[in-house]
């Protein structure tokens, strides 16, 4: 029996919340947190803001005018070309002609993992993921139960986060998952990856069983993060089927996936690692075979002068923020301590630029005449390996943790480091941190595209 007057929702207050303006304040500090670096949610929230504080119309007069702010931006061009970037590499094409048009992959309906160090445990967990059936194999029982382990925990995390938990993934099935030491298991394998770590003579060994025992349709992939690809396919009687897929730490979050070839991959085995990139919900890039490829080779120049950095004066909380508050998720120093030290350490004793085989009266600060800071592998010596030894760059709160905290040790070891140099310390600015960062990575990024290495800038962005 009421009177049914309009009853427009805009035209109503909207209610006051007792405690709204810290409410807000709250909600904004979250916001610019998780936003990092990004426009667009702080002008969301600036419009859900404005629909609090003033009528409807009001509101929307300040919401379009927010929304053409963002429209013309830098980030929303930015972003435009990332969405097409992202979809342009499926199109991949070798300079020996091999394109994706005309390729068709193979089937796998059945791959195995060698190696279940962090990379390895990644690897399985984004097959088991994908429905793609493993073997998980290791060279030891010891360190099959340890990796068995690791893998299981990663499953049961990823289950939870998933639609129907566990009964999705069915992990454990051993048709779905077989943990071995029997490298015979692996003869009707459709695909194998290997995830030992970066040693070329254990990687050739391992490719030379391999090629004796698979049948001679697998496809054979090493998950090198920088070795040549050529050498480890001379080891095998079928350089055709050999490949790189290279994960990035960690394999089952990270979306990229390299995928590199050699000068005798074929162009089915290329096709097929990208089926496997997309059955795995991951980015397949296809790029060619030089050291570090695309990925590493410009990480390198980008860490290495965040070394610099330390070594003049500055901290790696300090360019890890100055990194982050540009846009990057993780800085490089955080970057290097998630992935485990030793692993630039061993790659560069087997080139020879540290441990035993480095000649004698070699000045410790250059190597081949140009400039080399010694303090990634000082720090490797004092068994600092990043989250997985506790400390590395910061501390973290246990062997395996994953927050990191600035430690004055390091602090007060860099200290002693530049007074052991000579080296005068001086304040570095933002201005500087960023651009020492980024203009090698730029620059890395054309000498890549003009040597040929990716067949396109889309593939390097």
């Amino acid at each position: 029996g009421q009177p049914l007057a309009p009853r427009r929702l805009s035209l109503k207050p909207v209610p006051k919340l007792p405690n709204m303006e810290a409410f807000l304040r709250e909600a904004q500090v979250k916001v610019k947190k998780q936003a990092r670096g990004c426009l667009a949610p702080e002008l969301c929230f600036q419009a859900v803001r404005a629909a609090t504080e003033s009528a409807f119309a009001e509101g929307l007069r300040r919401e379009r005018e927010l929304f053409r702010v963002l429209l013309t931006s830098g980030q929303a061009r930015a972003l435009q070309y990332a969405f097409f970037a992202e979809r342009a590499v499926t199109r991949w094409a070798t300079p020996a002609g091999a394109s994706w048009s005309s390729a068709a992959p193979q089937p796998v309906r059945r791959a195995a993992v060698i190696g279940l160090g962090t990379m390895g445990r990644g690897i399985v967990t984004s097959l088991v993921k994908a429905s793609i059936p493993v073997v998980a194999l290791e060279q030891d029982l010891e360190n099959l139960n340890k990796g068995r382990k690791a893998v299981m925990l990663l499953l049961e995390r990823e289950a939870t986060k998933m639609e129907g938990g566990a009964q999705t993934l069915d992990f454990h099935n051993p048709a779905r998952l077989q943990f071995t030491v029997d490298f015979d298991l692996l003869r009707d394998i459709d695909l194998v990856i290997e995830a030992v770590f970066e040693n070329m003579a254990l990687k050739k060994e391992i490719f030379h069983k391999l090629s004796r025992i698979c049948k001679p349709g697998a496809l054979l992939c090493t998950n090198t993060s920088a070795l040549n690809i050529d050498e480890i396919a001379s080891a095998t009687s079928r350089p055709q089927q050999v490949i790189g897929t290279h994960f990035f730490s960690p394999a089952h979050v990270m979306r990229l996936l390299e995928i590199i070839y050699g000068r005798h991959t074929s162009p089915t085995a290329i096709a097929t690692a990208m089926q496997l990139a997309k059955a795995m919900k991951k980015v397949g890039v296809v790029v060619g075979n030089c050291f570090g490829f695309v990925g590493n080779r410009m990480m390198f120049p980008y860490v290495q002068q965040a070394v610099f950095l330390l070594e003049e004066g500055s901290s790696p909380e300090v360019v890890d923020q100055v990194l982050e508050d540009f846009g990057f998720k993780i800085g490089p120093f955080r970057m290097s301590d998630l992935a485990g030290l030793d692993v630039g350490w061993r790659s560069r004793q087997e080139q020879g630029l540290t441990g035993p085989s480095l000649p004698a009266g070699t000045p410790a600060r250059q190597r081949h005449g140009q400039r080399y800071s010694p303090l990634p592998d000082l720090l490797c010596e004092q068994g600092r390996f990043g989250q997985k030894s506790g400390q590395g760059w910061y501390r973290y709160d246990r062997a395996g943790g994953r927050r990191a905290t600035p430690d004055p040790w390091l602090h007060s070891f860099l200290s002693q480091y530049r007074d052991t140099h000579g080296i005068q310390t001086r304040c570095i600015d933002q201005e500087e941190i960023l651009e020492r960062c980024l203009f090698p990575l730029i620059n890395e990024g054309f000498a890549i595209l003009a040597e040929g290495i990716a067949s396109g800038p889309e593939h390097l962005d």
